[in-house]
Parts: C-alpha cells; sequence; structure tokens
C-alpha cells in the first residue's frame, strides 16, 4: 500500500491540474483559451444559445450568488485584495456572461492580471469588458484580447 500511495496522489494532482488549465468560459462554444484566433464571427443559431442561457433569470440569480459567495468567503478570511486566481477567473465569467449576453468570452487570470479573449457582437460590448472586470475585487488589470465579430447570418436550411 505505501507503494501505491505516491501513484495514486500523483495521478490525482495530475487530473486536478489538467481539469484547472482552461479559462472560465462564457459559453460552451466560446474559445478554450484567450490567446485563441477568434476573427470568425459565430453562428447565429449559437449566439442565439448563448443569449438565451444568459438572459435567463435563473441563470442571472446563479452568477450573481458565486460573486455573492466567492465575496463573502474572501471578505471572512480577512478580505485580502490578492484574491485566488480560480476566485477570480470565476467572478469576472459571471460578471461579463449577464452583462454581454451575446459574447463567447474565454477569462483567464494571473497575478491580478486579467485577460479576456474572444468574440463580441458590437464596438459598444467589447467596450464594457474592462470596466466589468475591473468592478470585481483583486483585478488589479484586464487585458482584452476579444474582437468584435457580429454573428454569421443564419443559413436557410436552420430556419425550418
Amino acid at each position: 500500500m505505501n507503494k501505491l500511495t505516491p501513484i495514486l496522489l500523483s495521478g490525482l494532482l495530475l487530473f486536478g491540474a489538467a481539469a484547472c488549465s482552461e479559462g472560465a468560459k462564457t459559453s460552451a462554444d466560446a474559445p478554450n483559451s484567450t490567446t485563441e484566433n477568434t476573427t470568425s464571427p459565430p453562428p447565429a443559431e449559437t449566439v442565439k444559445k448563448t443569449q438565451g442561457d444568459a438572459t435567463s433569470d435563473i441563470r442571472r440569480n446563479q452568477a450573481n450568488s458565486d460573486i455573492r459567495a466567492r465575496e463573502q468567503r474572501n471578505n471572512a478570511t480577512g478580505g485580502d485584495a490578492t484574491r485566488a486566481e480560480g476566485d477570480l477567473k470565476s467572478e469576472v465569467r459571471s460578471k461579463l456572461e449577464v452583462n454581454i449576453t451575446k459574447g463567447q468570452l474565454t477569462v483567464d487570470a494571473k497575478d491580478g492580471v486579467v485577460t479576456v479573449g474572444g468574440t463580441v457582437p458590437s464596438q459598444a460590448d467589447l467596450a464594457k469588458i474592462e470596466p466589468l472586470a475591473k468592478e470585481i475585487k483583486g483585478v488589479k488589470q484586464v487585458n482584452v484580447t476579444a474582437v468584435v465579430a457580429p454573428a454569421a447570418p443564419e443559413s436557410p436550411s436552420s430556419k425550418q
């Protein structure tokens, strides 16, 4: 059993590290990383689905509850301005998801610097990213690599 323990622990750590390597995404169709090339517009069907999820009252309440719980947990431990990267990614993702409903964004964080990549449908939505991200406690700087890419028109076959 003593020889098996290090192997099991190593496997568990490897699995945990792999699970945490992706950025937080505002939708399932968002890019996998903040550096992924995202110049092509998302399909209109995908944008409608993303918007429907982001604008539902249940999802909005869930995102706000997630932000509130993480803030309360941070305050209970002394209210540090230095936050865990996972908390920053999750809170910024939630904030962007409920405020930029047609965006397909990916959020990454390191040492208080948040990077947001993906696509948004308009210049106005792109301009919202930095101020919204800075509303989250612990965000020191925001790098926006997202681009404006309005949804591609629906194909005639998808309207049937």
